[in-house]
């Protein structure tokens, strides 16, 4: 206070009424744009305060909030006006992505996802969330699932995490209890974010002939700094996804997810960075599949049989199998023998490592015991993100609940 006094004693030749007035307008000024942001953009300025407590740099904050009020919203039927909070899909200056002589990824470990009921009558093969592969950060489940008219996975409950799910064969319609319902079909990805809290149906769509509906679901952990972010949907259309193709035509990359031969996915999908390519080989084909740095991966064989190269060795893995790769090195590598029987088909995944623990009781993933407690008890005296859970029973559900 003394300083301060001595500093306003010192005379100066300015007039400072002037500069008063220019710092009550300018004070004004500010104010005045505060209401408004408060008022009409809540959500930005939630998101540009998050960012500014984050960082000392003042203009990384300030450019984030003038790009959040004027980019393209992305849409959502959850929460349409949220804007997208999640990481960046593509790391930028990854030094396995722009590697100039690329080393292959050894093998961690193989193993046949074997049968298992699930749901009410569904089949699954499960290869992540088992004795033999679980909480392998940021994938927390993984089934190849096998659903037929009569069976399926009513009314259920989800926290903390995110689940994409990809259709290969049929259909399956899905509702949830904010009245949001749509179908998938063969070639369709949903992309859910539980977050704080959702119950839906996932039942397979009657098309009258009985026939078996066929995909794949994939848990993903949230970062804990956003398990308690609004739900939300993003469906991705077969028409949507990007096609990569390679070695002649031998090779086809279907980029769900990530970056594949130059070709970049629909961008914004899941909030924990994650890459998903459907690949398929024919005879004599060769892919070769760079992986972002340290990111944790590995392939499912959908079909077929397919060779990894490891740079020293080779490993022939068949059908149902999952292979986990080593954290080390750059890319992958598949061929199919040109005298083989027939080609290959399979989903390669990657994902970003969330150093975060992992407490799992069943839809319910978080970070301590107590936030698993905590998401039993709202959920069953609908709080805290379940209100809506309330006396909702869904349409599609309502055969096999009674």
């Amino acid at each position: 206070m003394r300083s301060r006094n001595r500093y306003r004693s010192i005379s100066s030749p300015y007039k400072k009424p002037n500069l008063n007035l220019m710092r009550l307008f300018l004070a004004i000024f500010v104010c005045i744009t505060a209401i408004i942001l408060a008022v009409y953009r809540q959500d930005e300025l939630t998101e540009y305060m998050r960012l500014f407590l984050r960082t000392s740099n003042l203009k990384t904050a300030a450019r984030s909030l003038h790009q959040n009020i004027t980019a393209n919203r992305t849409l959502s039927t959850m929460s349409p006006h949220s804007t997208f909070v999640g990481l960046p899909v593509i790391p930028p200056e990854d030094p396995s992505l722009n590697a100039v002589s690329p080393k292959p990824r050894g093998i961690q470990q193989v193993f046949l996802a074997r049968e298992q009921g699930e749901g009410a009558g569904a089949t699954v093969r499960r290869s992540i969330g088992t004795p033999k592969l679980k909480n392998f950060t940021p994938f927390l489940m993984l089934d190849h699932f096998s659903v037929a008219p009569g069976a399926g996975f009513p009314d259920h409950p989800h926290r903390g995490q995110e689940t994409i799910t990809y259709l290969l064969e049929g259909a399956v319609d899905h509702e949830d209890f904010a009245g949001n319902k749509g179908t998938i079909n063969s070639g369709d990805l949903q992309f859910m974010t539980a977050g704080r809290g959702i119950v839906h149906a996932e039942m397979p769509h009657d098309d009258g002939m009985g026939s078996t509906n066929i995909g794949m679901q994939l848990w993903v952990d949230l970062p804990k700094d956003l398990k308690s972010c609004e739900p939300r949907y993003r469906d991705l259309r077969s028409e949507e996804i990007p096609v990569a193709t390679a070695d002649d035509g031998k090779v086809t990359i279907k980029v769900i997810s990530g970056r594949s031969y130059g070709v970049d996915s629909v961008q914004e999908l899941a909030y924990t960075p994650v890459w998903l390519l459907d690949v398929t080989v024919k005879q004599g084909g060769k892919f070769v599949q760079n992986l972002p740095a340290g990111w944790n991966s590995f392939a499912y064989i959908l079909e077929g049989t397919v060779t990894w190269d490891t740079g020293a060795t080779s490993q022939e893995v068949h059908q149902y199998h999952n292979t986990v790769f080593e954290q080390k090195g750059d890319q992958v590598i598949a061929s199919v023998p040109g005298d083989a029987k027939e080609g290959t088909r399979f989903i390669l995944v990657a994902g970003v490592p969330l150093t975060q623990p992992i407490v799992q009781y069943g839809p319910f993933v978080l970070t301590d015991p107590s936030q698993v407690r905590q998401a039993m008890m709202d959920y069953s005296s609908f709080t805290n993100g379940f209100e809506r859970a309330e006396n909702w029973r869904s349409e599609i559900g309502k055969v096999m609940m009674g």
